[in-house]
């Protein structure tokens, strides 16, 4: 059964709520852009692609089980208004403010045009936000499908595994994932000997949601911890055949610059030096032109009891009783506490960029080229081969 984190159909948006999993599979209704804007501020709802769905889907439904106004202007001012909020739930996920702007466009141009109402308007932005959930599962599989092409070229066929951090499958997508649904496409043709997945720290979104889908898929799969990542390279990598770190990307600047969960950066450095190729899976919906190096990435902090404090169901030494949450404090009380969500993984580190219709390596000036990729994405070009656009 492919796992489900959106769920939703026209005037019903359910969310799957990932502060609960592993343990408990519960969804939460979401009403209105405000259920939708804390579901994301909250990180029920997490992974840079998901959220910029569910702020959207989260609009739609409002707009649906709402009596709106007939006039086209009073209704497309009352969207924007909601989608600029909405964006400011998480700043540094492109894909939320690229979709904000597209969906801006969508509206303005319906509010626009001859004989136009509010039905007419609310009906355009309804429309498009449920084509970015089809869209965005589609441009998964292709993201799949090129990188594990390309994982397999490089590796000279055979097994391989691949490590991965934080979480970028089903539950960070609409479906299938980005740098998981490389993994996914190599399991499915036969290629993944195993798959690595980090803890990710202070969140653990690897080692509660990534080594979810692992185990919910049957692909065979080992949890480590972020500080075994250069370890495992070391001791495991030969035997293992690791091919490849494959990670997922909240933001790529213009240069290739890209920001991604805590701890990639780390783990970029240590491919470098363990000859290990370095991947970034993102659809060209996190591709940000108009930011032209990682310095001008913002990025969140995130509260300090993230670090300290550690929440999960009891266990009593022999079962795990889920209708018992606890939380534990895990640090020294009194200690500062630095909790940046995101780093940034410098372009000279990163082997290739997989998008949905390739994947983007560097030129002979050993600089990415992403206005390429852009391009393609406008006019609609397909790749002829595997290793480029």
């Amino acid at each position: 059964m492919v796992l489900e984190a959106i769920r939703y159909k026209p005037g019903s948006l359910q969310i799957l709520n990932q502060l609960k999993l592993p343990h408990q599979e519960e969804y939460d209704e979401i009403h209105n852009s405000t259920d939708g804007w804390h579901a994301i501020k909250d990180m029920r709802t997490r992974g840079a692609p998901a959220i910029a769905i569910v702020a959207a889907l989260s609009l739609a439904v409002e707009l649906q089980n709402s009596e709106i106004s007939d006039k086209a202007d009073e209704v497309a001012a009352f969207v924007l208004e909601k989608l600029e909020y909405l964006v400011t739930s998480r700043p540094t996920a492109v894909n939320l403010a690229d979709a904000a702007r597209k969906l801006k466009k969508i509206v303005e141009s319906a509010a626009s045009a001859n004989g136009s109402d509010g039905a007419a308007v609310s009906k355009a932005f309804c429309d498009a936000a449920a084509q970015m959930l089809i869209a965005d599962v589609s441009d998964n599989q292709g993201i799949g499908k090129y990188g594990a092409e390309w994982i397999s070229k490089q590796a000279g066929g055979g097994q391989v595994s691949v490590l991965t951090h934080c979480n970028t499958g089903s539950l960070a997508t609409a479906g299938y994932g980005t740098a998981l649904g490389v993994i996914r496409s190599l399991h499915a043709n036969g290629s993944l000997k195993r798959a690595f997945c980090t803890e990710t720290r202070p969140y653990n979104q690897g080692s509660r949601l990534t080594a979810f889908e692992l185990v919910h898929d049957k692909i065979p799969a080992t949890l480590i911890t972020d500080s075994m990542a250069s370890a495992l390279l070391q001791l495991k990598g030969p035997s293992e055949r690791i091919a490849a770190i494959v990670v997922g990307a909240d933001r790529v600047a213009a240069n290739g610059d890209t920001a991604n969960k805590i701890g990639t950066y780390q783990l970029a450095i240590t491919a470098k030096h363990h000859g290990v190729k370095f991947l970034v899976a993102a659809p060209r919906t996190t591709i940000d032109l108009q930011t032209k190096s990682g310095a001008g990435i913002t990025i969140e902090e995130r509260p300090g009891k993230e670090m300290t404090f550690i929440k999960g169901p009891r266990f009593d030494g022999v079962d795990i009783d889920v209708t018992q949450a606890e939380t534990v404090s895990i640090a020294a009380k009194g200690i500062d506490v630095w909790n940046p969500a995101f780093d940034v993984t410098p372009a000279e580190l990163i082997d290739g960029i997989i998008t949905e219709i390739g994947v983007v390596e560097k030129g002979e000036d050993g600089k990415f080229d992403l206005t390429i990729a852009m391009e393609a994405h406008h006019e609609g070009i397909k790749p002829t081969t595997v290793g480029g656009l």
